[in-house]
């Protein structure tokens, strides 16, 4: 009786790890427990991608929820060359994951550069990449264009939007798209002291591949800034540029600064009432630290499912400033954004080094889609 006993609990044991190993059921609920590990996130720390991710632009995909984020081209010093605009993926702005490349080549339009500051949006149905393409103290930089069917490409190029010669605008670089009441506009330009220096606005077509009248452009902040991003909240347009060295190593100063406007168009104003036109304009927004430096290029604001507001954007380890090749080691960085009298602000307005709440999505919502 005993050993009859024994076999019978037995082979309910056995049945019992046989259906918790292959059990249907199980395999449904499977996917939302590990969705759930991917997106759950209560805290994180700084950085949360590493060696390199630089002028960083995050798109999220309207259907699965997923985000990515796109970075200048770079050589990690890990034996595997130049990666042509990396493409990293993740499911809550904290956890990311490289998953390849935007493009295959480099383009064609421009002799020789480097494919710097993408930025990506949906337009259309496509995930349109601007990028742009330039060599250091480069006399006549230009802007391109890509598109793609999916956020994570392959994308194919479109070639030359403009260049600095074409739209008389020096040194015109770091892209940025927005659109307006149907209407879309191309952000851009980067430090000069020429007498036409500035970031600057124009319309594009309704592809947004290309300019609709070289002759006509605004301007909207100085020469000393770059990296444009503008925010609608509210009443306002809020332009965030970068001042400072981007690519000095532990000595790179990159800070973040902002104004705002009523219109678009500008003109837009610090938080003391100074012009942006005007060079050494800015509220400050965030500054390097004894762990990060050279803290700038931002992404677009993202906005998490408990309607908080989170910035990415590249910083340097002072510590680890460089990768074998001598390149710059721009780890990503994430902070949040908290809005005081309708200005943005973050922490102590420097870099977070300590462990943080993370942005928070919902995961059932999230695992229903799968």
């Amino acid at each position: 009786m005993l050993k009859i006993l024994k076999y019978e609990v037995y082979a309910i044991f056995l049945m019992h790890v046989l259906f918790s190993c292959h059990s249907p059921v199980d395999s449904v609920k499977n996917p939302r427990e590990i969705n759930k590990a991917s997106v759950l996130k209560k805290t994180y720390i700084n950085p949360v991608f590493e060696p390199i991710l630089a002028d960083p632009s995050v798109v999220r995909d309207p259907n699965t929820k997923d985000f990515y984020a796109y970075g200048t081209a770079d050589n990690w010093g890990d034996g595997k060359g130049q990666r042509l605009v990396s493409i990293l993926h993740s499911k809550n702005l904290v956890d990311w994951t490289w998953i390849g490349t935007a493009f295959q080549q480099k383009p064609t339009w421009k002799p020789e550069g480097g494919i710097w500051a993408p930025d990506v949006v949906r337009l259309n149905n496509k995930y349109v990449l601007y990028y742009a393409f330039s060599t250091w103290g480069d006399p006549n930089p230009g802007i391109g264009v890509a598109t793609a069917d999916q956020a994570a490409g392959p994308f194919v190029d479109h070639g030359k939007v403009f260049d600095s010669h074409q739209i008389n605008v020096p040194n015109s670089i770091d892209p940025f798209f927005f659109r307006e009441k149907g209407a879309n506009y191309l952000f851009w330009g980067s430090f000069s002291d020429a007498s036409t220096q500035g970031t600057y606005g124009t319309l594009l077509t309704g592809d947004g591949l290309q300019v609709l009248d070289m002759h006509k452009k605004f301007k909207v902040a100085a020469g000393d800034f770059e990296a444009v991003v503008i925010h609608k909240r509210k009443d306002f347009y809020y332009f965030f540029g970068s001042k400072g060295s981007c690519c000095e190593g532990a000595k790179s100063t990159y800070h973040i600064l902002v104004g705002r406007a009523k219109q678009l168009q500008g003109p837009y104003y610090d938080r003391e009432g100074h012009d942006l036109t005007n060079r050494g304009s800015g509220t400050l927004l965030l500054k390097g630290n004894t762990k990060f430096v050279g803290t700038g290029h931002n992404s677009r604001i993202m906005t998490d499912d408990h309607g908080d507001d989170w910035l990415l954007y590249h910083g340097i380890d002072p510590k680890q400033d460089r990768v074998p090749t001598g390149g710059n080691r721009r780890v990503l960085l994430l902070d949040k954004i908290a809005w005081v009298d309708d200005w943005p602000l973050v922490e102590k307005n420097t870099s977070s080094i300590n462990a943080k709440s993370a942005p928070f999505f919902n995961t059932i919502a999230l695992s229903s889609r799968k």
